[in-house]
């Protein structure tokens, strides 16, 4: 009963967030509410949700702050510059863009944490893909699954719990990995090649064209033409995602909500020329030269102090939530003297705030539900059982091919912790080792990033504006694919054994 109710809810639950008939956050809570009740929860349901909250209580707290945080550096100006030079760099063609999306999440992702590769990547390209209208779901795509790939990194989570459940070194499960990953990573830059293209032709379908005039000698490419507000709109609905004023201005769901303090839709006057550089094609967004916020004078002391606090956090000398409240602090006392002035950067990041909080702890309701009634156990086990004894040789690909929607709609801890090792001590009857079985479990990783229950790809579509639903019908595919391009390359190159 309790493997059918398990599947059942989460069918509801993606069925009603990527259909848009509930928001991700009503999604989370209502969901798991009704489904925990008719295990026979009763009251004790309200003991496993507030068990699994407090548990995410110090991630909401690093997320909040490091919002705010960032969102004051874009106020101020600190990513103005860095804009400006990608701007240089890339041009203004979307291609590229999305390309040097693709290398500074890669770049970012090294450090194995999700929250602050996220957070590094929309400060500074969102704002880029507001001046060229492009659609924001494209950036939490590529971003999402570039660090989905990397994230079996040795230092990330899933690496060093699949050497903790299993007892080997983790270099040990990596190592040999590489060539997958190498793989995974190149279908991934093949993935954001072709979301370029599809941006360039849907920008040139409303209007704007991207000029490359490198063959006549210049060295410079624009964007020509002006976009009204009705096709930005009508071109919400293309298979490229919603615009980046269709995301901001959707009524479904809070994360459009969360992301429009720090994501102002770019072009916002009808008719401005996208790329001509002026200031007025960027009046009333996040980059608008003449915002009263800016604070080109202290842009030296918010640099070091960005610089400062990435250094701190690499280092873990501070807990990351306390680290940003600090942070926080010194940055608007700095720039925001004034008691007025600071009360009113704080309100401008309220609806981010709420949002992401909010579903952060939305979230602890369908994992603390999961795991106080039993679900997540007894699904294991039911996967474990109905796999025949014929297909113990395949046991590692078997393996593989479970992490992908087990890690999407479990924690990591449960599934390394809790499924591997008796997955992996039934592959041993069959000769594939321990070491065959962490390499096929880490696989899945890609997918698992898209999950509603991993704080940080929250924090992505809040701070982009993008619906979850959006992203998931953009990102998961193309996810799925990379988790199998990695186990087959994996087994062919013999690292993922077959018995």
């Amino acid at each position: 009963m309790l493997v059918v109710l398990g599947f059942a809810m989460i069918i509801v639950f993606m069925t009603l967030i990527m259909t848009k008939r509930l928001s991700p956050i009503l999604a989370l809570i209502i969901v798991p509410t009704v489904f925990g009740l008719f295990t026979g929860a009763g009251l004790g349901i309200g003991e496993m949700v507030m068990d699994a909250i407090a548990d995410m209580s110090s991630t909401a707290a690093l997320l909040l702050f490091a919002i705010i945080y960032f969102g004051i550096m874009i106020d101020v100006g600190l990513f103005d510059k860095l804009v400006g030079f990608i701007l240089r760099v890339a041009g203004h063609d979307p291609v590229k863009v999305v390309m040097g999306t693709a290398l500074l999440t890669g770049a970012v992702s090294l450090d194995g944490d999700g929250s602050t590769t996220f957070i590094v990547v929309t400060a500074a390209m969102l704002p880029i893909y507001q001046r060229l209208e492009m659609s924001p779901v494209v950036l939490t795509c590529v971003a999402g699954l570039i660090n989905g790939t990397l994230n079996i990194v040795p230092w990330g989570g899933p690496t060093a719990r699949a050497s903790s459940a299993l007892q080997i070194d983790a270099n040990e499960i990596f190592a040999p990995m590489v060539p997958a990953l190498t793989a995974g990573l190149l279908v991934c830059f093949v993935f954001a090649y072709f979301l370029g293209i599809s941006e360039r032709r849907r920008l040139a379908k409303n209007g704007v064209t991207w000029v490359d005039e490198s063959r006549s000698g210049s060295k410079r490419s624009e964007l020509v033409g002006a976009v009204a507000r009705s096709n930005a709109g009508s071109a919400s609905a293309s298979d490229s995602g919603p615009s980046t004023g269709s995301a901001s201005g959707s009524d479904h769901g809070a994360s459009a909500s969360a992301g429009s303090s720090l994501a102002q839709t770019a072009g916002a006057e009808e008719g401005s020329e996208a790329g001509s550089g002026s200031g007025s094609a960027l009046t009333d967004t996040a980059l608008d030269p003449n915002r009263a916020t800016l604070r080109p004078k202290l842009f030296w002391f918010n640099l070091t102090l960005t610089v400062a606090v990435m250094v701190m956090l690499i280092a873990d000398l501070l807990p990351l939530p306390y680290l940003f409240m600090i942070a926080m602090v010194i940055a608007l006392m700095v720039n925001f003297p004034n008691i007025k002035a600071q009360q009113e950067e704080l309100a401008s990041h309220a609806s981010a705030i709420i949002a992401v909080v909010a579903m952060v702890m939305a979230a602890g309701v369908l994992t603390g539900i999961m795991s106080g009634t039993g679900m997540v156990d007894a699904m294991a086990e039911w996967l474990v059982d109905v796999i025949p004894t014929s297909m113990g040789p395949y046991m590692a690909v078997i393996t593989g091919l479970l992490s992908i929607p087990m890690t999407f709609f479990m924690s990591n801890d449960a599934f390394y912790f809790g499924i591997l090792p008796v997955l992996a001590e039934t592959a041993g009857h069959f000769g594939i080792s321990a070491a065959d079985m962490a390499r096929a479990s880490i696989t899945g990783q890609p997918v698992h990033m898209q999950s509603p229950l991993v704080p940080a790809i929250l924090l992505l579509v809040s701070l982009s504006g993008v619906e979850l639903g959006d992203h998931h019908k953009k990102v998961l595919w193309r996810a799925l694919i990379v988790s199998l391009v990695m186990l087959t390359v994996g087994v062919l190159i013999g690292v993922i054994a077959i018995g």
